[in-house]
Order: C-alpha cells, then structure tokens, then sequence
C-alpha cells in the first residue's frame, strides 16, 4: 500500500528538505540528552544491553545487508527501568526501518516487535513500543506534507518545510521525545537555515555576512563546530570571495571578508597561498602560450617534441611541477577551463 511505502517517504523528505538540510549532516553526536524536569522520567544509569542468546538470535531481524552487523539497539533506561528517550532510541528505530525494500513494512514491524519483547520488560516494553507506532506513524505522515510554492532557492522554501516538520512533530510526540528524537539534528537544521538567511541577505556586504556566519558558528556546541568548522569556512569563504569578484570587488574587501570570517593569522595565509595560485598561474600561461607557437611553427613534429620538452625543462624544473602541468596540456588541448581552482 503506498501509505507504508517508508522509501518514497524518505525520498520526499530529501527531495524536500534539500541537500543543504542533509547530505552536509555530520555524524550524530554520542552526547546523551538530559531530560528536562518536567517531562523526563526519573533518571538513573542503567543500560539495557542485549544479553548473548538474543545477540545470536538478532540475525533473525537482520536484512541481507545487515548480516555483518549487531542489531543497533542500545537503549537507555532509568533506575526504575523506564525509557530514557534520546538519539539511540532513533537510531534503533531506524535500523529496523531502513530494512525497507528487503522487508515489507508489516514484517518490520513484527521483527522489531518481537526483538523488543524478547530484551526489554514492563514498564519500558510497554514505552517502546508506544513510541515505535508513533514513530512510524510520524515516518509516513511525512510524506503527505506539501512543499510551499516557493522558489527552492529561497530560504523561506526550506523554513516553511522545516516549520511542517516541527509542527507535525508536535501533534504526536511530548516536548521531551522531540528532544530526545530530533534534537541533535536540529541543532543542525536551525544552524544551516540560519548560514542561508545570512547569504540570501542582499543589504549585508560580504564582510558583514562573514562576521554574522562566525558569530553563528560560535554558538554551535562543541562537538558541532569540530565537525563543522572546515567544512563551512571553506565553503563560505568560496562563496563570498566569488561574489566580490563577481561584482568587481576589490582586494581589499576581500581581505577584510576573511578577517572577519577567519581571523586574521588565517587571512595572511590564505594571501599568501593566493601568491603561490596567481605564480604558478602566470607560470603555465607563459608557457602554454610559447607551446602553442612551437606546435604552430613548420617545425617537424620531432623537433616539436623536443622543442616543447625543453620548453618545459626551462619552465618547470621539479618533477612534481612537470606531472602538474601535463594536466594543464591536456585541458589547454582539449579547449576546457584550466584548472586554477580560483
């Protein structure tokens, strides 16, 4: 029935939420939620380990796929044997589910069914299973939300499904399970929906979006921005640096942009590598320009060869520096862009 089909599902809530919402999404963190006063059980620091007998029977849940694997099922329970509902409680809902394809949707979820009844007892079996059903039922109703008739490149596309979400959240899960459930991915949600507004923001200069992304960037946790840190600089700083030059920006606020971004010890040695891009760019134009006056020549194609070979010698005396620039004979031949990385 196409109510249960979980992989149209999840292929609507990539197609929705876009690859700037997931496929950046680094790996979650092991940080394990603190349950709020209000809602959370009571806490305590049992572990709910599956026991060697259910270990070998685990391979009756698995797919094909999964046969290497140990069913990932870690959940946590309090003192008085109650779920504590964090990202491992997603994480085991997940396994199970993205065994869609190679199970039907009822087989799912007899397995994990079972499997739980099997490792878990009363109070927290009957909680599991509650959520799970929840869970599942959040999973498909997912894929009946609509996109916003919106521009996809405009940030509000992505607010207004992010907003769907949250609300859909809310009508089958207490404050406590959407924390324990999607906190950790959210803080990277609301983190890139942020970075777009700033981008999209026409009446910012490039060095005023670069200080509001840092200032962004230094609220994340910890373990966010190690993970993060790299792979949004480079990207932002790729980004503004081709919107000044686009609109023929100078030096200087680019300069003033990587401060910003940056800092300035990083600044410098970002000039200091464009010095090194703009010498070996020089380099091979020369070159590849006296090339093409030896290829143009009525020399005989031997003498050509040498003529080019010794051209190169003269060039480029590193043997490094020789293999780099055959790839820029090739593109140069071929008529593409050569390969500056600018």
């Amino acid at each position: 029935m196409q109510k249960y089909k979980l992989w149209i599902i999840l292929a609507l809530i990539v197609v929705g939420i876009g690859a700037l919402l997931f496929w950046l999404a680094p790996s979650q963190s092991s940080a394990e939620k603190t349950p709020t006063a209000q809602t959370a059980p009571p806490q305590g620091n049992t572990l709910a380990e599956n026991t060697p007998e259910n270990l070998v029977q685990g391979g009756v849940f698995m797919s094909k796929s999964q046969q290497d694997t140990e069913v990932n099922c870690q959940l946590r329970l309090d003192g008085a044997n109650r779920l504590i509902v964090n990202e491992q409680t997603r994480n085991c809902f997940e396994y199970f589910i993205t065994q869609y394809g190679e199970k039907d949707i009822q087989q799912i979820k007899n397995d994990f069914k079972t499997y739980i009844q099997q490792s878990y007892k009363a109070p927290a079996l009957a909680q599991i299973l509650d959520l799970w059903n929840r869970y599942i039922d959040y999973r498909e109703k997912l894929g009946d939300l609509q996109a916003p008739n919106i521009d996809k490149e405009d940030p509000k596309y992505y607010q207004s499904i992010f907003a769907n979400m949250k609300n859909l959240r809310k009508q089958l899960f207490s404050d406590y399970e959407i924390e324990g459930l999607f906190g950790t991915e959210d803080i990277y949600h609301e983190y890139t929906l942020s970075r777009m507004t700033v981008m999209d923001d026409k009446s910012l200069t490039e060095a005023q979006k670069a200080q509001k992304l840092k200032d962004l960037f230094n609220q994340l946790p910890k373990d966010w921005k190690e993970n993060l840190e790299q792979l949004n600089k480079l990207e932002d700083l790729r980004k503004l640096t081709a919107d000044i030059k686009a609109r023929g920006g100078s030096a200087e606020e680019i300069h003033q942009m990587r401060v910003n971004l940056v800092g300035p010890e990083a600044t410098q040695r970002l000039e200091s590598l464009d010095g090194e891009r703009s010498d070996w760019k020089n380099k091979v134009d020369g070159y590849l320009k006296e090339r093409d006056n030896i290829i143009k020549s009525g020399l005989s194609d031997e003498a050509k060869q040498k003529a080019v070979q010794q051209l190169r010698m003269q060039h480029f005396n590193k043997p490094e520096e020789q293999l780099r620039v055959g790839t820029f004979e090739s593109v140069h031949d071929q008529g593409g862009k050569l390969p500056y990385g600018e």
